[in-house]
């Protein structure tokens, strides 16, 4: 047999095929997707008081991981900040330090709810590896209207008077010095 020697432009895709399958399909990939989505994020924008909507029902029921249910109607008059994630989201991963460091401080002055639809044993073990305090909910009905979204991460914040004022679909930097005032202002409301 005669073998040839491959040229180098056919290894070169060779090695091409296989950095992009190993950045697809392996942990690697996932901590550098996780990476890059942290250094791309920007603080969040409110919405226009022209297009901001009311929540159209507070009946969504949740779950936590103690099996307790609760309702938005629980909530109503509070701040509600609802963000949806799962643990094999690498954009969701690359936002939840921001997102625990607001939800160190501001824990008694909002309502929090991070919603997956991971099992809790999963989602536990991923929020124990990550270091991690966030609550965590189950959907038991539908969301409201207003909240859905077939792509995560997506984050909502509510004010006290009803109205969705935050609509985020994608990464951001939940603990920006911009997004701390507009929380403050809302909270003095």
């Amino acid at each position: 047999m005669n073998w040839k020697t491959p040229k180098k432009s056919t290894l070169q895709n060779i090695a091409f095929i296989l950095f992009i399958a190993l950045l697809l399909f392996s942990p690697l990939g996932t901590f550098v997707k996780i990476q890059l989505n942290r250094l791309i994020v920007f603080s969040p924008k409110t919405i226009a008081v022209t297009d901001q909507k009311m929540l159209s029902s507070y009946q969504w029921q949740l779950v936590d991981a103690n099996g307790q249910r609760v309702t938005l109607e629980d909530y109503k008059g509070k701040m509600i900040f609802i963000n949806f994630w799962a643990t094999w989201c690498p954009p969701c991963i690359a936002e939840m330090p921001s997102m625990q460091k607001l939800y160190a401080d501001y824990q008694d002055k909002i309502v929090f709810l991070f919603v997956t639809t991971d099992s809790f044993e999963k989602a536990n073990a991923f929020l124990v590896k990550e270091n991690l305090t966030l609550p965590i909910y189950q959907s038991v009905t539908n969301s409201p209207l207003e909240m859905e979204s077939s792509t995560i991460p997506a984050t909502y914040l509510v004010d006290k008077q009803g109205n969705v004022i935050l609509a985020k679909i994608g990464t951001a930097n939940w603990n920006s010095d911009s997004f701390r005032e507009k929380l403050d202002h809302y909270i003095r409301k």
